[in-house]
């Protein structure tokens, strides 16, 4: 009877705290809002982070693109993509971790009544450049996508959209958003935006940059496009120094450190899976290239490239140095040394942009030498090679841009992979007779199983689901 007494007792009590008995079933340790800043910040955290690592479960651009290979696990870097789950790991991150935030940020900030209307235009502008990056990251990877359906949770089996018109959309979007900014206004401000500490200036011209950057993709296939927004993107200002890339500096403790310290030998790693690849050490030994010091480690003095897609003992080969490995060494999405090499592209194709050719690859390539650590002499003394010169390089414009620009997006393989397809340059072989070097990645097994009619649609509709099927700007 006592225990009884003081249950009723305890009843009462509760009750007295609470409006209605519903508020017993509010779990305290779940947050019940999250700002938009806060999934603005995680998304953008998250796709640096998708497309910084080396892991093999997810991102393999860097082997695509030679830069890297292993040492004795042969499937990655002879591009099989179904004995882990690549595929699938880099579609779930881009759309549940980073655009599903992205939309639920864009909500909230539509939905606040409480912001000033600038401020609120100049934080949707900034989701809509970081949505718009990261569709085009899925699009330039798979081909046809789920777009006009996706991240519907009332829709578990979306439509796949045609990737030239899901390309011709967000390249529309980024134009509006790019447009809708105002560099006199405050936006997402230093504590949530991780790329430039709420200067609206340097959004401006990185939205620019993506505009220039995401047209050239299109170039061969849609030149009156490609041309039209390469000129409003010099118009309205472009990235014009290494101070102004968009990049995040890692901090030096998990889960916030650079995804490579975690996955090389390094201070939070003992891992030895990984060597430089001797395609990318080869090229930069025949150049003298300054930079090497700075992508690499030494071996007995020199720099020794791994034989690619082939076994590879990690102490007779240079793997990353010790920069790259470094927890706090930072991500970028967009640089200064790309801006220059796709103006010097846009030269070449006849767009008005200002300058020669020649000027803006060597800014590009003074741009990367400076970034990594080396000097303007270096630079110079490099640029004079024959091998180097834009005038004597060997081959076209595409091969002496192509060329460079592979050794400079080092550290960012799926950069590095993008521009290569585009390109053609440089030649890149596979190891051994019978493979091709990948132009996209199949489609996940989940979405084979779990969507099979629109994902055997899509798979149809781009000329099949294979590694090796050409996406459709992709035409030389």
């Amino acid at each position: 009877m006592k225990k009884l007494i003081i249950c009723l007792f305890s009843l009462v009590f509760m009750a007295s705290c609470v409006d209605d008995l519903e508020e017993y079933n509010v779990d305290q340790k779940r947050a019940t809002a999250v700002p938009a800043v806060t999934l603005f910040t995680g998304a953008t955290k998250n796709l640096t982070d998708v497309l910084t690592t080396p892991n093999v479960n997810t991102n393999n651009y860097r082997f695509y693109v030679q830069h890297w290979t292993s040492t004795q696990y042969l499937d990655e870097p002879r591009y099989n993509m179904t004995s882990r789950t690549i595929p699938q790991s880099m579609w779930t991150v881009l759309y549940r971790d980073v655009l599903n935030d992205l939309v639920e940020a864009k909500r909230i900030v539509t939905e606040d009544a409480t912001l000033a209307e600038g401020v609120k235009k100049n934080q949707l502008a900034q989701i809509e450049i970081m949505e718009v990056y990261t569709w085009s990251v899925l699009v330039n990877t798979f081909g046809d996508i789920p777009y006009t359906e996706a991240l519907n949770p009332q829709n578990a089996l979306p439509k796949y959209d045609d990737a030239k018109t899901v390309y011709a959309d967000i390249l529309n979007r980024l134009e509006a958003a790019v447009g809708q900014l105002d560099p006199k206004t405050t936006g997402f401000t230093a504590s949530g935006d991780i790329l430039y500490s709420g200067n609206m200036e340097r959004w401006l011209k990185f939205g620019n940059s993506l505009k220039l950057k995401l047209g050239m993709v299109v170039a061969d296939v849609d030149n009156a496009k490609a041309k039209a927004l390469a000129e409003s993107a010099v118009a309205g200002g472009v990235i014009s120094s290494n101070a102004e890339n968009a990049a995040f500096e890692y901090l030096s403790s998990p889960p916030n450190n650079n995804p490579i310290s975690s996955n090389v030998k390094g201070p939070l790693s003992t891992r030895e899976d990984y060597v430089a690849a001797n395609t990318l050490v080869d090229a930069m030994n025949q150049r003298n290239d300054p930079r090497r010091e700075f992508y690499f480690s030494q071996v007995n003095g020199t720099y020794a490239g791994g034989k690619y897609g082939f076994p590879n003992t990690f102490t007779s080969f240079s793997t990353v140095s010790a920069k790259v490995a470094n927890p706090t060494f930072e991500a970028v999405l967009l640089d200064y040394a790309e801006v220059e090499f796709l103006l010097a592209e846009a030269v070449e194709r006849g767009y008005n942009v200002g300058g020669t050719a020649m000027d803006h690859y060597n800014k590009a390539v003074k741009a990367s030498i400076t970034y990594w650590g080396g000097t303007e002499a270096q630079a110079t003394a490099y640029l004079l090679q024959p091998s180097v010169n834009y005038l004597t390089a060997p081959g076209d414009w595409r091969q002496k841009i192509g060329t460079q620009e592979w050794i400079a997006l080092y550290n960012r393989g799926y950069d590095a992979w993008v521009t290569w397809r585009r390109l053609d340059a440089p030649t890149l072989l596979p190891p051994v007779e019978g493979l091709t070097v990948p132009t996209r990645l199949i489609y996940p097994v989940n979405e084979q199983t779990l969507n099979p009619s629109n994902n055997a649609a899509a798979a149809s509709a781009i000329g099949g689901d294979a590694s090796s099927t050409k996406l459709f700007w992709d035409v030389k």
